[in-house]
Order: structure tokens, then sequence, then C-alpha cells
């Protein structure tokens, strides 16, 4: 879902809550983005927001005269600003928006002010609790901070909150959520045992900071410490990660654990994208969405991907594969729009030829395979000619 997050993000330029939720939709039915080719281990709550979405999308395409196989497609902005994204019924406090949100605070931590913002509509729209969509505000807070350059001893700060009042638009935080931000996470010795990272997002929560607070300068202290915790470990260690990663940065992560990433040149491609469009975004982006064309998508993907010489994606038009075969090689992020590039419809049979996955919908198309990393029984390419760790 993280993924899925971020490449919205990537795509749209902006921050498109609707797209979020066609691209959870996709991983939900299709897999799309999943390290497995399917989904798995999707919570109560995402599953019954996104359904939820869909019987809206049903109603939405209904009522607008939409064909059903358009209806994830709408560039029109004054018709997508109708659709009420948030699908999550009141009182859903699970930990399943915190878990994923590390992009946002990533692409908008040049606004503080509007990452927090675009943080608690990230929670809201699947987790529709106060305490769910205040956890994603005090956390993507932290990320940005620590992005920011502060210190560990301000992150850790009982008085955060107060010293980034302004972040936080005057709005304050839940109280359970308050009395994390002061501290209540800081623990040693025997009073360890009431930290616990169970499904409810205040618990998850504060594991995930205690995590962070005692990893001894350490990420891979930290990661072991959250799932040492039990209950929901993965969920814990990938929260304690988003912040953990966020201040200590990539390369001081654990070398062998950085080398056995699965598909790390595909996450690196998307971390610089990340950090490129959120460079160029500026807060009046937001009043209106901004809807790129493929060839602009296909572009910025090719030349930011510099180890990839083709970019197989989806044009939803034609329901075709266009392959974009670069002309040059960027050098820096500053070339992503200046390469010439050409487009020729391509079904990768050779094995001089490296594909890389859809970042549109994954269709069940010949030649093109349903998740992001594995191949479809219909693709006919070949899973050790993909350019994917």
């Amino acid at each position: 879902m993280a993924l899925c997050l971020a490449i919205s993000l990537i795509v749209k330029e902006d921050f498109v809550p609707y797209d979020q939720l066609v691209r959870y939709k996709w991983w939900f039915r299709e897999g799309y983005m999943s390290s497995t080719g399917k989904c798995f281990d999707i919570g109560k709550a995402t599953r019954e927001s996104l359904l939820e979405f869909e019987n809206r999308q049903q109603s939405f395409a209904e009522k607008n005269k939409i064909p059903l196989n358009r209806v994830d497609y709408l560039s029109d902005c004054e018709l997508i600003e109708k659709f009420d994204v948030d699908c999550s019924k009141e009182g859903v406090a699970g930990n399943g928006s915190l878990m994923r949100l590390a992009p946002v605070p990533l692409f908008f931590y040049q606004h503080p002010e509007c990452a927090v913002q675009f943080c608690e509509i990230s929670g809201r729209i699947t987790h529709g609790d106060q305490l769910a969509y205040d956890a994603c505000r005090y956390y993507g807070a932290l990320i940005v901070a620590a992005v920011r350059g502060e210190s560990r001893e301000e992150l850790l700060s009982k008085d955060f909150y107060n010293k980034h009042e302004k972040w936080f638009g005057g709005k304050p935080l839940h109280p359970k959520i308050m009395e994390i931000a002061k501290g209540s996470y800081q623990k040693s010795g025997d009073n360890v045992k009431d930290i616990r990272g169970t499904g409810f997002v205040v618990q998850t929560l504060e594991a995930a900071l205690w995590a962070f607070y005692s990893d001894e300068n350490s990420f891979k202290t930290g990661v072991l410490k959250a799932v040492n915790l039990g209950d929901d470990t993965d969920t814990t260690a990938a929260i304690y990660g988003q912040l953990a990663g966020a201040y200590y940065g990539f390369r001081q992560l654990d070398q062998t654990w950085r080398e056995r990433i699965y598909a790390k040149k595909f996450l690196s491609c998307i971390s610089e994208w990340i950090l490129y469009e959120g460079q160029q975004w500026k807060p009046k982006q937001s009043q209106k969405m901004i809807v790129l064309s493929l060839d602009t998508i296909n572009k910025a993907f090719q030349n930011i991907c510099q180890t990839t010489p083709f970019s197989m994606n989806y044009d939803s038009q034609t329901h075709t594969n266009v392959a974009i075969k670069s002309k040059t090689t960027a050098n820096n992020n500053n070339s992503l729009r200046s390469s010439e590039s050409k487009t020729s419809f391509h079904r990768s049979n050779s094995t001089n030829t490296q594909t890389s996955r859809t970042l549109l919908h994954p269709t069940i198309s010949e030649g093109i395979t349903q998740a992001p990393f594995n191949p479809s029984p219909m693709s006919t390419e070949k899973s050790e000619n993909l350019p994917f760790e």
C-alpha cells in the first residue's frame, strides 16, 4: 500500500485521494505492487473501506454516466471533487493507515503544514477514527522533522508538538495521541512490559516510538526490538522503519539487509522519483489536480531509472503495451524531462531486453503482468529478465 501511495503521488504530481484509493483497490483485487503478486494480510478495516469505495464508484459511475471500465481513470477535476473519498466507518482505529504513511511526509517535507494535513487525509480515507488519523498527523510530522535534519533529542522531545504547533494548523491532537507525543513511550526496565505492538493504532504508535527511543542509535537494533514485542510484529517494525529510516538514512542501514532488499532497483527508482517530484511541488497545485499525459509519465520514469533501457506501460485508451525506449541516459534528476523518447509497440521476448513494470493499471493482457514484480501466467516475460533484485 505504501508503494501504491508513492506511485500515486509521483504519477499525479500531487495528493489525490481518489487515485490513491484506486491503486489500493488494484492491490486488493489484482495484487498491484505486491511483492508476491497477490494481496495478502489485508486488515478488516482496509478491506471494508475498499469495498465501500467500489460501491461508491459504481453508484458514481451510474449517476454521472461513466462506463464502469473508465471509472478508475477519471481526469475531470471538478467531477472527482464530488466523490466522497472518506470510505471508512466511524470508530475505525486500526494501524493500517499508519503503516503505509511514509510517502506522504517524504514527498511534502518541504511544506510541513501541507504534509501534516495530507497525512490526516491519507489516514482518514480508510480509517475513520480521530485516533487513527491523528496518529498519522503526529508521526508524519516526526518524519518531516527527521528529513529536515532535526536531532534525535528534538524528535524525542516531550515538547515536540508545542514546538511544531504551526505544522498542525492549530488543531490539537486527540488526548491519547497527545499523551504519546508527551513521552508515554519513553519507558525502560520493568515498565517496558506495558509496551505492546497490537493492531490498535495507539498501542502500535507507542510501540514503534519506544523502539526508536531505545534502539541505541542502531536501525537493526530498533527493528529487532519492534519485532520481538510480538503481536502485530511486521506492522510495528514497518512503522518504526519509517521514522528510523528517515532519521538514519539508507546508507546507515545494515549492509547485509540492504543487499537483500527485494526489488531494490525498483524501490531506489521510486525513492528518487519521490524526491524529485516532491521538490517540484508547490502548495497551489493541490487546488487543481494535475493529470499527466502518458508520454510525460513515460519520459519521467524512463529517465530516472537509469539502469533500465525499457519501460513497459499500460495505455488505458487502446489497452495495449507501450514500450518507451530512451535515446539518452539521464545523468541527474534535473534531466528528467529533457530526454527525447520514442514509442513503439513491444513484446518482451528478448533476453537482451529488460522491461520495467507498469505504474498504471496492470491488466490481464499478453505481455503485461498483473503485479509489479512477478509475471502473471499470461505474460511472455521470464522473471530472470526483469530489472529487479
